[in-house]
């Protein structure tokens, strides 16, 4: 309470050369805002966090105060609308510090003032884009979606490429070689199907369809090199439940592990990843190159036992010079003594710490509510649940900042149907800070935008290859087909 009473005081003060108002009385309570920025860690690179109340009130304003400045804004229709100029300012005095916020409302002829919280301001920037692509919830409708990327200092954001410029077909799995936004890949299905593979000026499309392996390629995981990219080969199926609070369910009637050689336009893989008695998928390598991530799970009778199907988290080594991969097969997460079924493991830049899923059973995470991330230790092997992020919706479709110290993930826990990107910091020493909804300007956007965010990726910049010249490669080039390496 003495700090409380501090802290108001040289608030005052503060206030007493600005455009203040005198406070009837002072609130216990913080106040009920969304989106819920209270006690978060920020970069300080990130646009206004703005934001609402909630609570009705007849006037309000916001008092943002770091050291020495401070700034008003009043509250609009829009919410709190912060001015950029002053957001920059404080957050260039705030870095490695905090900012105190102060909401304040009049109701009748009485203004009252909330409890006080804090926003910190980490020291360590994030990377300055991310990419995503835009859906529709229940991915059947292909209509209008695409790929796109958000300047994370503004809220300009602009597609990538979007399947309005070749057919409507679908455009998906997207992903970027550690961050960078001048080497990329994503899929187009149905009217011109292939892979486009984007290094630098180069842009390639590939037809990786081969006669050894059961689908085309899919869930790319780039090699740190860039001379390898490893995917899975899955059949998938999508079927919807009549009476379930998962009302999706995706699963594999069969899948592989492969990894393609982008140089010689190979695919190489290994019995102990590529087997018809195991579902194996979801590769990744490790920032070394020298180690393959994957889930694995014994081959089951589908869709009758979908729902036993539950996936371990292994590593393989993996020697580029090579191709090889390690005979051992060793495994971080085993769901037959854990109970859960994991997913989508994405190892941080500097090698530490890995994210992954965990749910009830199979490998679509994201529509399972009970999908919660957890992160393991790679020097320690520990491994725990994510409390600080997992709500009681589902978590998933996380990816690392190039520095390891941000991570970005995908969330259904506004309203269990839409996928909204949340960020969250992570210390040296493991700690995981409260997570931020991605920040828009109008504090209300996500209450009326009917998109899901799917697969949020951070990348140190703008990509710069237009959409319309990617279009045109999908549209006229036949594509190159890509080897089975014997």
């Amino acid at each position: 309470m003495e700090r409380k009473n501090i802290y108001l005081c040289m608030l005052a003060a503060l206030l007493s050369c600005s455009d203040s108002v005198k406070m009837s009385w002072t609130a216990e309570h913080m106040p009920n805002i969304f989106p819920d920025y209270a006690g978060v860690v920020i970069p300080p690179n990130i646009a206004p966090l703005n934001f609402a109340l909630k609570d009705s009130a007849d006037e309000t304003r916001v008092v943002f105060a770091s050291g020495e400045q401070l700034f008003v804004v009043k509250g609009g229709k829009q919410g709190f609308v912060i001015p950029d100029s002053k957001w920059k300012k404080m957050l260039g005095v705030a870095t490695g510090k905090s900012i105190q916020v102060t909401v304040q409302a009049r109701r009748g002829g009485e203004w009252m003032a909330y409890a006080p919280f804090s926003i910190q301001v980490a020291l360590e920037k994030v990377d300055s884009y991310l990419a995503y692509r835009l859906i529709d919830p229940g991915y059947e409708l292909w209509n209008k979606m695409g790929i796109y990327q958000r300047d994370l200092e503004s809220y300009t954001q602009t597609p990538i490429i979007e399947n309005k410029m070749s057919g409507n077909n679908c455009v998906n799995c997207h992903s970027f070689c550690m961050q960078n936004p001048d080497k990329m890949l994503f899929h187009m299905r149905e009217t011109f199907p292939g892979t486009i593979l984007v290094d630098g000026d180069k842009i390639e499309k590939l037809n990786t369809k081969t006669k050894e392996t059961i689908s085309s390629l899919v869930y790319p995981s780039w090699h740190p090199s860039g001379k390898y990219v490893a995917f899975s080969v899955n059949t998938t199926k999508q079927a919807f439940h009549l009476n379930d609070k998962n009302r999706v369910e995706v699963y594999d009637e069969a899948s592989d592990v492969v990894v393609y050689d982008v140089e010689k336009h190979e695919i190489v893989t290994a019995s102990n990843i590529f087997s018809k008695d195991a579902f194996e998928t979801f590769p990744t390598f490790s920032p070394d190159g020298k180690t393959l991530y994957f889930c694995t799970a014994e081959a089951r009778p589908i869709p009758q036992e979908y729902s036993k199907v539950k996936y371990n988290l292994c590593s393989v080594s993996f020697d580029p010079a090579t191709r090889a991969f390690g005979t051992q097969v060793d495994t971080l997460y085993n769901a037959k003594s854990g109970g859960m079924s994991a997913s989508f493991p994405r190892v941080s830049p500097d090698g530490r710490y890995l994210l992954y899923t965990l749910s009830g059973y199979g490998n679509f995470s994201i529509w399972h509510k009970d999908a919660d991330l957890y992160m393991a230790d790679l020097q320690t092997g520990m491994s725990r649940p994510l409390t600080e992020v997992n709500s009681d919706d589902v978590e998933s479709y996380h990816s690392w900042s190039s520095n390891s110290r941000w991570f970005v993930f995908s969330s259904r826990q506004i309203d269990g149907l839409y996928t909204r990107p949340y960020i969250a910091y992570v210390g040296e020493d493991g700690k995981v800070s409260k997570p931020f909804l991605l920040p828009q300007k109008d504090a209300g956007f996500y209450h009326s935008f009917m998109k899901s965010f799917n697969i949020p990726e951070f990348i140190t910049g703008k990509v710069k290859v237009q959409g319309r010249v990617l279009a045109i490669k999908a549209k006229e080039d036949k594509g190159t087909d890509v080897r089975f390496a014997k």
